[in-house]
């Protein structure tokens, strides 16, 4: 425990700094270091003697994306918010998901198959790279008619909150209330019940922020609802995929980059879904 907060004391000051004081392109070069270390520790589910070998891989792709806008000119913040290859990536990690939640249901009966490193490999690709991108998007958001409020780092800072609030609910109502177990194969702790808690939770703590931005032109609407309750279920989703994957390789912490807490992806394994997930789901409602 005491490790596990002293990392906290300098992760979260420089997460912080990150999101609220960088430009867009210094955060992109954030996000990019973030995404390798994430695709090395993804390496251990592909080729576990090896991981530096795969972990170019989704950093290829997101880089292919990058260039695609022309990641060195001053509005390469814009050309993320607006670009039809920022619908292409989320879509394709949306699409993931929905693959995701059957191999989540079927284990262990597929435990070779989650085994596979091509499915493992590909899974890396469409989880990591997509996450890359929803960061990108997110901090290039400012309009508040879209999200909640103006800066980029706030909304992404308001989706981060979403996704702690619904760990925050579904603890307490698994504890009080979880009966019905989701996938107890992968992780027997949680419930349908906790799982529900989370989504009130989260959904009540986003209609506080949303109508205290009704003043700065911003409307709480079904786009919105829709896309806090599919991130938050996402983001349980996200958790159990990972834990899948680390079950079916006999791993516990996908590294020990940050002591007390095991690696990047036990760290981000929720936000891998919730925030793709919630970024397309106010793309297609923004009418962009």
């Amino acid at each position: 425990m005491k490790q596990r907060i002293l990392t906290a004391l300098w992760l979260i000051p420089l997460a912080l700094l990150w999101m609220f004081a960088a430009n867009d392109h210094v955060f992109a070069v954030g996000a990019a270091a973030l995404l390798a270390l994430a695709s090395w520790e993804w390496g251990k589910f592909v080729c576990p003697a090896k991981p530096l070998l795969y972990a170019p891989a989704p950093v290829l792709c997101a880089l292919g994306g990058c260039i695609a806008l022309n990641p060195f000119s001053p509005s390469f913040g814009a050309s993320v918010a607006a670009s039809p290859v920022s619908v292409a990536l989320l879509s394709a990690g949306a699409l993931w998901w929905v693959i995701a939640l059957a191999l989540v249901l079927l284990y262990p009966r597929n435990v070779s198959l989650v085994r596979n490193p091509w499915l493992a490999g590909t899974a890396g690709i469409l989880v990591l790279t997509p996450f890359f991108w929803s960061l990108l998007y997110l901090h290039a958001m400012h309009p508040a008619a879209i999200l909640p409020f103006e800066s980029g780092g706030a909304n992404l800072f308001f989706v981060m909150l979403l996704v702690w609030c619904a760990d925050s609910g579904a603890y307490f109502a698994g504890k009080a209330f979880g009966r019905h177990r989701m996938s107890p194969a992968v992780s027997p702790n949680k419930t349908l019940e906790g799982l529900a808690g989370g989504v009130l939770l989260s959904l009540a703590a986003a209609l506080g922020a949303g109508l205290g931005a009704v003043k700065d032109g911003f409307a709480v609407n079904g786009w919105f609802v829709a896309a806090v309750t599919l991130a938050v279920a996402a983001s349980v989703l996200g958790d159990l995929a990972e834990s899948m994957f680390k079950r079916a390789s006999g791993i516990k912490d996908s590294s020990n980059l940050l002591p007390g807490h095991g690696g990047v992806l036990d760290r981000v394994d929720s936000l891998t879904a919730a925030l793709p997930v919630f970024s397309l789901v106010m793309y297609l409602g923004s009418g962009i």
